[in-house]
């Protein structure tokens, strides 16, 4: 049986790996592709000719379908769209901003759109604008975030009240528990970042690894609400400051790749969401996709028994 977010991305599964700047590139969206889901790579780094290569790699890594993410207030000029639509990448996420003036030369191409929402309002002008779908971003989430927190257990509901256009669940979800609970309020895939961060295939250091399976629940903090971006990250010594501070310095991302790859927990912020309280060992992609597929089946069958017996 498949669904609609299967039947076009062309996943096995749905399960989506989000789209991190520097992290989500070929080593690590092509073994989710390999494991059954849909690898994403990202674009928000801002480094086109190195995220056109890694878009090119990925078709000597899997044979398996892929997407991009295209961060609209983040892309310099439009030479990443026009890249994008001449790939022969078949899905594409949006994000950062209004999909409108994108959605025309994407269709043109073939190019199935979901735009990335964090609010109603959000949801309701993207599908007006004409998307195929949309990855609803709750604020348990890591990385960029609305200032005005709704978490994705009432986000989903308030969004699939408005539309009925596919949804993939994204924000506190890192196994097959949260994913049949995303399920269960409309989604039909869910993704994972956080999850696929701290994975083996990861090309980010052991030091960020572990500061995500350490985090609890409370792990992290949601900083510079007062001005933009907003984002959820790691506490940290360096995170605590801007916390009280209430404001990020301007140089709060100059030393991130010594961060994720250096392994300098001090040098950045290392984004991450609340679902680092959820994991506590470092697995390899395929695994954590099994894993949670098994979980998700488990559960569903389990509610679908007492859903036949009208037990509770």
């Amino acid at each position: 049986m498949s669904n609609r977010i299967l039947a076009h991305t062309g996943a096995r599964y749905p399960i989506v790996q989000a789209p991190m700047g520097w992290i989500a590139r070929s080593q690590l969206a092509s073994a989710v592709c390999n494991a059954g889901g849909l690898g994403i790579i990202e674009t928000s780094s801002g480094e086109t000719a190195n995220c056109q290569a890694e878009i090119l790699r990925m078709k000597d890594l899997t044979s398996a379908p892929f997407g991009v993410n295209l961060p609209i207030l983040f892309l310099k000029d439009e030479a990443m769209l026009r890249f994008i639509c001449e790939s022969g990448v078949k899905f594409v996420t949006t994000s950062a901003g209004s999909p409108a003036k994108f959605l025309a030369p994407l269709k043109a191409a073939g190019i199935i759109v979901y735009h990335a929402v964090p609010t109603v309002d959000a949801a309701r002008k993207s599908v007006e604008a004409g998307v195929d779908g949309l990855v609803v971003e709750g604020a348990e989430g890591g990385g960029f975030k609305n200032p005005e927190e709704v978490s994705t257990l009432v986000l989903l509901q308030a969004i699939r009240r408005i539309t009925d256009v596919p949804l993939i669940a994204a924000g506190g979800i890192a196994d097959g528990k949260g994913m049949a609970a995303a399920f269960a309020l409309g989604a039909e895939a869910v993704q994972m970042g956080t999850r696929f961060v701290s994975a083996a295939e990861s090309p980010v250091h052991a030091n960020y690894k572990q500061a995500i399976l350490d985090a609890r629940e409370t792990g992290t903090f949601v900083l510079n609400k007062r001005a933009s971006p907003c984002i959820r990250a790691l506490k940290t010594a360096r995170t605590t400051a801007i916390h009280e501070a209430g404001l990020m310095p301007p140089d709060t991302f100059a030393r991130i790749l010594d961060l994720y790859f250096g392994g300098d927990m001090e040098a950045a912020v290392g984004l991450a969401g609340q679902s680092a309280g959820l994991i506590d060992e470092v697995k390899p992609v395929a695994q954590i996709i099994e894993e949670t597929i098994a979980e998700f089946h488990a559960i569903t069958g389990r509610l679908g028994a007492l859903s036949a017996t009208k037990s509770f």
